[in-house]
């Protein structure tokens, strides 16, 4: 059954929005809490910057147990403590939460990878030059990684939108709650079209900017 596009239309921006939002958010905390754990992986393990096996073996691990878990299956399984931070366990708020927190392990593996290919020169070079272990990280290692670096969190944003469509499935909004509602359970296959030509769109233009950005990263 055809749906009236006028009556739709102001719903799917406003999902557009909401995803949006969803994205931006979980982007901007986990990416941020991301790198952090990345560089911490990276700079503790054995004859690194910061060698500690410890602390090393208890990230790796924590990286090793979230990272494989589908994520609907992880937003539910962190209900108790979304609970006891957001003060619910579903609607935009409870998402982000959960989100943010995949991401960041996701994020902390992508960056450890990136950063253990860096050239081993560079960081005794800068050693030699009497730098200081928390300079070199943050402005040789980082910076001598960053083309990588930004293609692998426009991985990562493009994994987060997707995350973002299940967030209908707890009460959230955005793009799968409205493919859901007035797509799926309408038997509109118009509608999930539509909505699924949105993200692709979406994916396509962070793909390009990403591309755009490490292009600008290698030549500068």
């Amino acid at each position: 059954m055809n749906r009236d596009w006028s009556e739709l239309s102001p719903l799917l921006w406003e999902s557009v929005r909401e995803t949006l939002y969803i994205v931006g958010v979980t982007v901007g905390v986990g990416g941020v809490l991301g790198l952090v754990l990345g560089v911490l992986l990276y700079a503790t393990r054995r004859g690194n910057l910061l060698q500690n096996v410890v602390v090393f073996t208890v990230l790796n691990v924590a990286v090793n147990i979230v990272r494989p878990i589908p994520f609907i299956i992880f937003i539910t399984a962190v209900g108790p403590v979304t609970l006891a931070v957001v003060g619910t366990t579903i609607g935009n708020q409870a998402v982000i939460f959960a989100m943010s927190i995949m991401a960041t392990f996701v994020t902390a593996r992508i960056v450890e990878q990136n950063l253990v290919a860096t050239d081993p020169g560079v960081i005794e070079a800068a050693r030699a030059m009497g730098a200081s272990r928390l300079r070199i990280l943050v402005t040789v290692l980082v910076p001598e990684a960053l083309a990588p670096l930004i293609l692998g969190f426009t991985f990562l944003v493009i994994g987060i939108v997707d995350m973002s469509a299940l967030a209908g499935y707890v009460g959230g909004g955005g793009l799968g709650n409205f493919a859901i509602v007035y797509g799926y359970q309408r038997f509109n296959w118009e509608v999930t079209l539509v909505t699924v030509l949105v993200i692709i769109g979406m994916v396509q233009l962070a793909q390009l900017l990403g591309n755009w950005l490490a292009r600008k990263a290698l030549h500068r």
